[in-house]
């Protein structure tokens, strides 16, 4: 009898909770506009926030408010933007230029000079507080994989102490570029194929000596460009993709090698 009378007990609890829970779904339910999950199915699930919002969620809740373009989740790229558009019954308005990661260093083992052998916890912030990183130019990528590390689309790998970026992968969300402690990575339009891979604004004589392929601010290359669309400022050669047509004629004549074409 005693455990027929605690049955009945038990069983009379989990109904008044049922009912009590049953009350309060109805009480507090909130309405959920379908177009939201329509919108998050639309974007790219990576939770990159590049958007400037808190995970595709929460971008999918600000597009349907009204408070974020159609267009605003990248690495959906214009396809994505089209369909959120439709969704959302508006025009996605004239697509921008697919863009991708590119890193601004050709500074491998045995092209960049190296301080030190580091043995400690993998990471590029870290090592670059420790003696000004393992690379003695401060500028170089220090290749220990943070961008690889915060990449959410497998688009990165370090190959031989270079980050290297896989063009066809990369949604140009941005994270890699936040996670540089050396500013490397840079976004820039798919079709600025002709790219100088240095940032080293130290005099010339300092530059080279830390790294065999770092631009040097000669200005052969802009010399050589007919089309006037390479400057250099700040030490360091900087093409201008407006005007640049990609002929390679800079490439040739750089004495560091420190400009490729795609």
């Amino acid at each position: 009898m005693a455990i027929l009378y605690a049955g009945l007990v038990l069983g009379g609890i989990g109904l008044v909770f049922g009912l009590i829970l049953t009350f309060a779904s109805k009480a507090f339910h909130v309405d959920v506009d379908e177009r939201v999950q329509q919108v998050r199915a639309c974007c790219a699930g990576a939770n990159c926030g590049a958007c400037g919002y808190a995970g595709c969620d929460g971008f999918a809740e600000a597009v349907v408010k009204g408070e974020a373009p159609v267009n605003g989740c990248k690495p959906a790229g214009a396809e994505g933007a089209k369909k959120i558009a439709a969704i959302m019954g508006v025009d996605a308005g004239a697509s921008e230029e697919r863009q991708v990661a590119r890193v601004r260093c050709q500074g491998i083992k045995g092209v960049a000079k190296e301080r030190y052998t580091y043995d400690g916890y993998r990471s590029c912030a870290v090592a670059a507080g420790i003696a000004g990183g393992p690379k003695d130019c401060r500028f170089a990528c220090i290749g220990l994989g943070d961008c690889m590390d915060h990449c959410a689309f497998g688009a990165i790998t370090m190959q031989d102490g270079v980050a290297h970026i896989d063009e066809e992968k990369c949604t140009a969300c941005g994270a890699c570029v936040e996670a540089c402690p050396r500013s490397v990575i840079e976004l820039l339009p798919v079709s600025q194929s002709v790219i100088v891979r240095c940032r080293n604004s130290d005099v010339a004589r300092a530059a080279r000596a830390v790294c065999m392929k770092a631009c040097i601010g000669c200005g052969r290359c802009k010399k050589e460009c007919q089309y006037d669309a390479i400057v250099v400022e700040n030490g360091y050669a900087r093409i201008l993709p407006d005007k640049c047509v990609r002929c390679g004629s800079c490439a040739a004549v750089c004495p560091c090698n420190c400009i490729t074409i795609e």
